[in-house]
């Protein structure tokens, strides 16, 4: 028995083409059709993923080439794929971009790894027979990559896309199916870290109802369906139920507009370690949840400072259970959220206060991209003998650090917390500018669980 459910992957020659708004588009339009779509992320990225289970109602996976060997890229894509009509990965930076020359971590690595065709967005403006230049030198750059189709974007008119359409079938010999107009609807607020979460836009349903409109009615939705690859998936299941809680401990989890930055792999791993999760809401709750320790994660602290310092009586409950003992693994947005206070543009608010540093904002990033770190003490819970990868975003700094912290992780790759050391370490409480993903550092939720068990 196999499933012959079928894959696509979604890039652009560059960056800001296009790819999430034809992925959450077509994904929206084929599932008002009826069809079941998963959307994968290549990359790190929070954000687009909660727009893409938004628009398919199916939790997206992240896929990392950098991160991952291409065997687990592999396992990730095959089996979130079962019981799918059509699994969608959505690219970023552009197709051939890498971190070397060889483009090991690219989309087009990533898509011979995963043996599916390529459906390339292409920001058409200003161009008519050029374009087909364009998408010559992708198809010439790397051979092995299957680039099945073309959609334009951002074309002024119907004459310009037919110029363009002609000449890229014509001189590469694949079909352009769509073209989205300059005027289109189609659009999503976006800001530093990229776009604006689904946490904080009311408008989200709209949004990809719109975009799932015009694609629609702009691009050859039967034809996209047929140009994707076939996959051979052994016995097709239904999509999993989230796994369900443990009962070793209860780990309270922040989740709200401030803190939002989690994959579900972490959630599901802490669940499989053994904990029931327990989530609170900073800005909200009038009171922190009875649990065993806490998992703070990323997020945009500085977009709700006032709402976070108006919230005093969480912000004291915690630094009490900290000063207490109560363990805490937090990440990026946790960390700057445990501080003594956050600056942004002037504006100065009052934090938990339980780390003595306090956080100012940068007009440029302060650490930006893949990280790689090495535990400095092996005592601690959160240890390995080899390197951690994640990555950071953040454009924020720590200033007037304490002389009393340790740090947990040496910084190989990456910013950290002073381009040397991450892993904040007070009391019970490890707190990172890093992020990190539980398939890739498989140790981290059992060890916490662990840990938190053992100071209960």
């Amino acid at each position: 028995m196999i499933n012959a459910a079928k894959g696509l992957m979604i890039s652009a020659p560059k960056k800001s083409s296009g790819k999430t708004t034809l992925t959450l588009g077509l994904t929206s339009a084929l599932s008002r059709e009826g069809k079941k779509v998963r959307v994968f992320k290549k990359g790190p990225d929070y954000i687009d993923p909660m727009w893409h289970k938004a628009a398919s109602g199916y939790t997206c996976h992240n896929i990392d080439p950098f991160w991952m060997n291409a065997e687990r890229c592999r396992h990730i894509f095959n089996s979130k794929s079962a019981g799918m009509d059509l699994s969608i990965v959505e690219g970023n930076h552009g197709l051939h971009d890498g971190l070397d020359l060889q483009g090991k971590n690219s989309g087009a690595f990533l898509a011979k790894v995963l043996d599916i065709p390529v459906l390339l967005i292409m920001d058409g403006a200003g161009m008519n027979r050029g374009a087909a230049a364009i998408v010559l030198g992708h198809q010439l750059l790397d051979k092995d990559v299957r680039i099945a189709g073309v959609v334009l974007n951002n074309v002024a008119s119907g004459r310009q896309a037919e110029k363009q359409s002609s000449a890229i079938e014509h001189y590469c010999g694949i079909p352009v199916v769509g073209a989205l107009r300059r005027t289109s609807e189609a659009g999503i607020k976006e800001r530093h870290l990229g776009l604006v979460t689904t946490h904080e836009n009311p408008e989200v349903e709209e949004v990809i109802s719109n975009l799932g409109r015009t694609v629609a009615e702009n691009c050859d939705l039967d034809r996209i369906f047929e140009i994707a690859g076939v996959l051979s998936l052994p016995d097709a299941e239904p999509p999993s139920a989230e796994i369900p809680d443990g009962s070793r401990v209860r780990i309270g989890v922040a989740r709200d507009s401030a803190f939002c930055f989690y994959y579900p792999e972490n959630l599901d791993a802490l669940r499989s370690a053994g904990a029931k999760l327990v989530f609170f809401d900073t800005l909200q709750d009038e009171n922190l949840p009875e649990v065993d320790g806490f998992y703070i994660g990323g997020g945009f602290p500085e977009s709700f400072l006032h709402e976070l310092e108006k919230n005093h009586a969480v912000r004291s409950q915690l630094y009490e259970r900290i000063e207490r003992g109560v363990p805490v693994y937090a990440e990026c947005g946790g960390l700057m959220y445990l501080t003594r206070s956050i600056e942004r543009d002037g504006i100065r608010k009052e934090m938990v206060g339980a780390i003595p540093a306090d956080v100012l904002f940068q007009a440029k990033p302060v650490g930006k991209g893949y990280a790689e770190l090495r535990s400095r003490d092996l005592n601690g819970w959160f240890n390995t003998e080899g390197i951690i990868k994640g990555h950071e975003f953040h454009y924020s700094r720590l200033i007037n650090l304490g002389d009393e912290l340790d740090f947990n992780f040496e910084v190989i790759r990456g910013t950290g917390v002073d381009g040397r050391k991450d892993g904040i370490i007070y009391r019970n409480v490890i707190a990172s500018y890093t992020h990190i993903h539980a398939s890739v550092v498989p140790q981290w939720a059992g060890s916490f669980v662990t840990f938190v068990e053992k100071n209960r």
